[in-house]
């Protein structure tokens, strides 16, 4: 393969190299055609892993007849021609694929041009709405770097919409853009507004005070495993990666108020289908809160043996959440993965112990980003820096974003220099990213053995 764009690696840890000078892998293929064979024709397949020289090299020397080929067995759904371990395909078949488990769920909102939708701070907001509606359309979309109109979003349509909500502050709200990246945006909901998909039949249940929402990818490009978030807020589309969608899926369904059905609907509901509760009572003997069954599948998600057990699988669909019958061991995986959740709101107690020193005075200009794991430090610019982050809190990654790095380089892009709130964020972010690996250790440590009973 050598595929750039997930950064494959080979079996080794070595550097999976190209054979031609293009991100895309490369794979060939040889088809031979028997007229009149009425039976399925046989795969066959062979890999080569490793540097440009030493597939060129193998390429050379190897032909049909001494190539070591493995005979494949494709089978639906998706018909792979790599071996998969069937064992562990039905184990995991016989779980809850989320999007049946929460069956309202969509992908994350697209605004399409981030630029001006997408604002730190309200005020920033409440600024680029001011001057976005005031100009002329071109005048706004030469200003903006808006690009050409698309069918699902015009500069006059949102201009338009923008004028009709009258500028209302209530619409300004917070949006989860990136692990532990809240930000700002003006939604108006069905009249989109700077929003080019608006994601409503999920998002207005988001706009809610009292809810949550987990973030989830169907199919990674990013060879990701990790890719699980939670949110509380609106959700833009690249969450948890720039190459791959994530899904969003809300715990509570509130009553649409504005509907002329909607007094038929007074209570908030739980997102979890009738036969998934169904299969929980079966297990357990009783339904537990939306919340803990929340938080279980979230501790669940971050086992890391259950993401090494599954990997397979979790990069080619949608994630499946196997159940126990111990209930002793579903009330603790729930405290584990409650958490966790308060962790990545950043409501947790924990938040409050400060890991790490920023030392040096200066305008907290973010200019230069560098770590530099001897010193255990990361600089925002050639002065100031962050100490006390370990290696493996500098790399963890959630879904395709090194998050450490991620946070400080959008900001570099951006040209901010840090407020007093920032610093003291990012030093929460650090201890978040620490309590969270300790938490997944100790999530398979209470699991006793795979599959779940």
């Amino acid at each position: 393969s050598g595929s750039s764009k997930p950064k494959e690696t080979s079996p080794d840890g070595s550097p999976d190299q190209n054979v031609f000078d293009i991100q895309q892998g490369v794979s060939i293929g040889i088809f031979i055609k028997e007229p009149g064979k009425p039976t399925p024709g046989q795969v066959y397949y062979a890999e080569l892993w490793g540097s440009r020289a030493y597939k060129y090299k193998a390429l050379h020397e190897l032909s049909i007849n001494t190539t070591e080929w493995v005979v494949s067995k494709p089978q639906s759904p998706s018909y792979f021609f790599v071996r998969q371990d069937r064992n562990l395909l039905d184990e995991y078949e016989h779980s809850w694929k989320l999007t049946d488990m929460m069956p309202v769920n969509s992908v994350g909102l697209y605004t399409a041009r981030d630029s001006l939708a997408i604002q730190y701070t309200k005020n920033d907001v409440k600024e680029i709405l001011r001057a976005f509606v005031s100009l002329e359309p071109e005048i706004a979309r030469n200003k903006y770097n808006l690009g050409a109109d698309s069918r699902d979003w015009q500069v006059t349509l949102a201009q338009k919409d923008i004028k009709i909500s009258k500028l209302d502050e209530q619409k300004i709200q917070a949006i989860s853009y990136r692990p532990f990246d809240i930000r700002f945006t003006y939604y108006t909901g069905k009249s989109r507004g700077l929003i080019c998909m608006s994601r409503t039949e999920v998002m207005v249940h988001l706009l809610e005070a009292d809810n949550l929402a987990i973030c989830f990818i169907r199919r990674s490009r990013e060879q990701g495993i990790d890719n699980f978030f939670v949110a509380d807020n609106l959700v833009d589309k690249t969450i948890l990666s720039s190459a791959d969608n994530a899904n969003v899926a809300p715990l509570y369904l509130y009553p649409d108020t504005e509907n002329e059905q909607g007094n038929l609907f007074t209570e908030r509901t739980p997102n979890f289908s009738s036969d998934f509760l169904n299969a929980i009572r079966e297990k357990l003997g009783y339904i537990p809160t939306p919340e803990a069954i929340f938080h279980y599948a979230y501790a669940i998600f971050h086992s890391p043996t259950y993401r090494q057990r599954y990997a397979e699988f979790l990069k080619i669909d949608f994630p499946r959440l196997p159940l126990t019958s111990n209930d002793n061991l579903f009330q603790a995986l729930a405290k584990k993965g409650q958490e966790l959740v308060e962790l990545h709101l950043m409501k947790s107690k924990k938040l409050n112990q400060i890991i790490t020193k920023y030392p040096i005075s200066g305008d907290n200009a973010v200019t230069q980003v560098t770590y530099k794991p001897s010193e255990q430090r990361v600089y925002l610019n050639k002065q100031q820096y962050f100490e006390g982050i370990t290696p493996d809190v500098w790399t963890f990654k959630i879904g395709g974003y090194q998050v450490l790095d991620k946070w400080l380089k959008d900001r570099k892009k951006a040209k901010r220099s840090l407020s007093f709130d920032d610093v003291l964020h990012y030093q929460r972010v650090v201890v978040a990213l620490k309590e969270t690996m300790q938490l997944m250790t100790e999530i398979d440590q209470l699991i006793p053995s795979w599959p779940l009973e």
